[in-house]
């Protein structure tokens, strides 16, 4: 489809958007809670692996080993976050994840937005407690269960179970393409082969032919995708279109219950959303694939999980859209730490599923390194802010 065919918006703000859904109370999450949320249906396993891994979370830059701690320098840097190569697994028996099912969709609204999130379901069962005795006897039964689960876990029952339970929760992955046309073909392309979840995207200048890609993919699932183009190019490649103001519209673009934060260079290698969506059904307000908590400098910062986290990074990330609409920095010009904000922002409590999620990532070396440590720096302000004032 070429630039003339298709509709092109002048900008991130023109694209028309209705707010009837904002008032709606969630049709099947359970209200959110600030306890302690477990993450996943757990196998008893901890996959935190022990190496502790930080992060530069004032800006996103490069990785410094220190033994079995990797810590970044959270004053500034030019990365975009870790390295993931091999973190993603694929289901048991090399089978690809299912993705979830469609039941109790709800017709497509007649708003003014283009085929908005259409209602589709995750599953999920995200916790499992033990009770409260100890001792041997406890302790052997706790394993001997553990070990069942696994073993449960392993034949994929578990996640199907998730899939039955929440079907009917409606969810939607928000992506916003900046160029890399290969790293959307990549992102999209596992959405579409590993999930049911509608895709919604927002094309910031069809920089590098992005766009084109868009529409491709677009043109191949009509009923998966709904995709808005504007000629305003992102801020960090010299426009106008920010972060903040692009994942806003998105959110507000959607109707689901559920929003999922991605981004493109993230590539699902199974079916790694169906454990977020479950957390968050059971009444966390956000779960992600990889979580934070403060070192006590309140600069640095830590892996964190399995569990309730502190903050949770953007790559990944499913959260109640109705609390993320009121806490996501729209002010961020880009988004390096602007997760971070969003995530201390949410009212309610934010895991890591017990399971590390099939995901890759890479990093980008496209940008300038100067224009994300200025941008890390003015975002983690903002971070600063609201870990001072929950202390």
């Amino acid at each position: 489809m070429s630039e003339a065919a298709r509709e092109v918006w002048p900008t991130v703000r023109s694209i028309p958007v209705s707010a009837v859904t904002d008032a709606k109370l969630p049709g099947h999450l359970r209200p959110a809670r600030v306890e302690a949320v477990a993450g996943s249906g757990g196998t008893g396993r901890d996959t935190a692996g022990g190496a502790v891994a930080g992060r530069d979370q004032a800006g996103t830059g490069r990785d410094t080993t220190e033994g079995a701690r990797t810590r970044r320098d959270p004053a500034g840097g030019a990365g975009s976050g870790r390295d993931a190569a091999g973190m993603g697994r694929e289901t048991a028996g090399g089978r690809r994840a299912t993705g979830v099912g469609t039941a109790g969709a709800k017709p497509r609204g007649t708003h003014a937005r283009q085929n908005p999130a259409a209602e589709l379901g995750f599953s999920g069962d995200p916790g499992q407690h033990g009770d409260d005795g100890d001792g041997m006897l406890h302790a052997q039964r706790i394993w001997d269960a553990s070990l069942a689960t696994s073993r449960l876990d392993d034949l994929g029952v578990n996640t199907e179970r998730q899939r039955v339970e929440t079907a009917e929760i409606t969810t939607s992955v928000g992506l916003l393409v900046d160029g890399r046309p290969e790293d959307v073909q990549r992102c999209v392309q596992s959405l579409i082969d590993h999930t049911r979840a509608r895709v919604l995207v927002l094309d910031l200048g069809n920089v590098d032919g992005a766009g084109n890609v868009l529409d491709d993919l677009a043109r191949r699932w009509p009923e998966r995708m709904a995709a808005w183009h504007v000629a305003e190019r992102p801020h960090w490649r010299g426009g106008t279109a920010t972060w903040g103001e692009s994942r806003a519209k998105l959110l507000r673009l959607d109707e689901s219950e559920v929003h999922v934060l991605m981004e493109t260079t993230t590539v699902l290698r199974g079916d790694a959303l169906t454990p977020l969506i479950a957390a968050v059904a059971e009444g966390a307000v956000a779960a992600g694939w990889w979580g934070a908590e403060p070192l006590d400098d309140g600069r640095s910062w830590r892996e964190a999980g399995p569990g309730p986290v502190r903050a949770l990074r953007g790559d990944l990330m499913a959260v109640r859209r109705s609390a993320a609409i009121g806490a996501l920095p729209e002010h961020a010009h880009h988004g390096a730490n602007a997760d971070l904000e969003l995530s201390l922002a949410l009212h309610g409590t934010l895991v890591v599923p017990r399971d590390r999620p099939p995901v890759e990532r890479h990093d980008r070396d496209d940008l300038p390194g100067d224009y994300l440590e200025r941008e890390s720096r003015r975002n983690y302000d903002g971070v600063l802010r609201l870990l001072h004032a929950s202390a």
